[in-house]
């Protein structure tokens, strides 16, 4: 505290005592007392002021250095008024009151969002161990199938394939929030996530006869193999949902300076220039996905989420009628960990 800003808070009470020595002063003169009384008793009312101001600011300042000192020991600061002296001044008691009761309030505040937090992640523990139980008898139903010669079999695959997409859809929409504590980033050749991708959706691709096409190349980007496959995945899903009679779908990737893209272009039935802009919002479906008895508008939702956490950009373009295309945009000077 600065002895400027101390003479600053009374000045109101400085004016005051001078105005008081310039009306004595009068007073005096008028009585017929002599100049050299008048100026004694106006350099003692001037002493006065001065060490009481003094003095003032001598024992304000030690009170509020004893506070700061006292507040850098301790490492939760927020506990200061719990450990303060109730101050003896009325304006200060009013401020510890205010500090006392915001500490109340804060604390109250910080249990509930703990709690909050440990249930959310008993909730997130659940869901994933639920996760992983479900998809054992998938897995088994799959594999029964597979050796089983029926007619059906192509169905039943198709349809464990999509529950096999829904279960996967609910770990990652789960763990979506803390990726950083999932992945592993390495540089991967693109068109080989793709494979993968087309392999885990090829009973859903066989059954809606799409066409692929495939612009090799050997471009890589730094990513996440497990996240990225996720992703793709959700855009196929989304391109045979939204497929025209005769359906493409069409991959393909390009270099610039500084980035690696790769694109996913479909033939659908495209999205409005109206709803464009809204599809990567949480549950948003639009005019199509209601038409869709199925569509759950997260989709869409998981990917930008997931894009965001692993620095990668994507672009959405679409005209009605004609499809839709996404572009994945890997950066390759961007370094991870300022965006995680």
């Amino acid at each position: 505290m600065r002895i400027t800003g101390y003479i600053k808070d009374r000045l109101c009470l400085i004016i005051v005592n001078l105005l008081g020595i310039v009306l004595l002063t009068l007073l005096l003169l008028a009585a017929g007392n002599t100049l050299d009384i008048i100026c004694l008793i106006a350099a003692a009312w001037l002493l006065c002021l001065s060490v009481g101001i003094m003095a003032g600011y001598r024992v304000r300042k030690r009170y509020l250095s004893e506070l700061l000192e006292l507040s850098d020991k301790l490492e939760e600061r927020y506990l200061l008024s719990e450990v303060m002296e109730k101050p003896d001044r009325s304006d200060d008691a009013v401020f510890y009151q205010l500090m006392k009761s915001s500490h109340k309030s804060m604390l109250e505040e910080i249990a509930k969002i703990r709690l909050e937090q440990k249930e959310y992640k008993e909730y997130k523990e659940y869901i994933e161990q639920w996760v992983h139980e479900a998809k054992a008898p998938v897995t088994a139903l799959k594999l029964l199938c597979e050796n089983q010669k029926s007619d059906d079999k192509r169905a039943f695959l198709t349809e464990l394939e999509r529950m096999n997409h829904y279960i996967e859809q609910t770990l990652y929409f789960a763990r979506s929030e803390h990726t950083e504590k999932d992945y592993l980033i390495r540089e991967l050749k693109l068109m080989d996530m793709v494979h993968q991708a087309l392999a885990e959706n090829k009973q859903l691709l066989l059954k809606q006869k799409v066409q692929i096409k495939l612009e090799e190349s050997g471009l890589t980007a730094y990513t996440d193999e497990k996240w990225l496959v996720f992703i793709l995945n959700q855009l196929i899903q989304n391109a045979v949902k939204y497929r025209s009679n005769m359906p493409v779908l069409a991959f393909r990737t390009e270099q610039t300076e500084n980035t690696v893209i790769l694109t996913i272009a479909d033939n659908g039935i495209g999205i409005s220039k109206n709803e464009l802009p809204r599809i990567f919002e949480k549950g948003f479906t639009g005019t199509n996905g209601r038409m869709e008895k199925h569509s759950t508008g997260m989709g869409l939702y998981l990917c930008r989420k997931l894009c965001d956490r692993l620095g990668v950009g994507i672009l959405a373009s679409s005209e009605e009628g004609k499809g839709t295309s996404f572009s994945l945009i890997f950066y390759k000077n961007q370094s991870l960990l300022t965006v995680l």
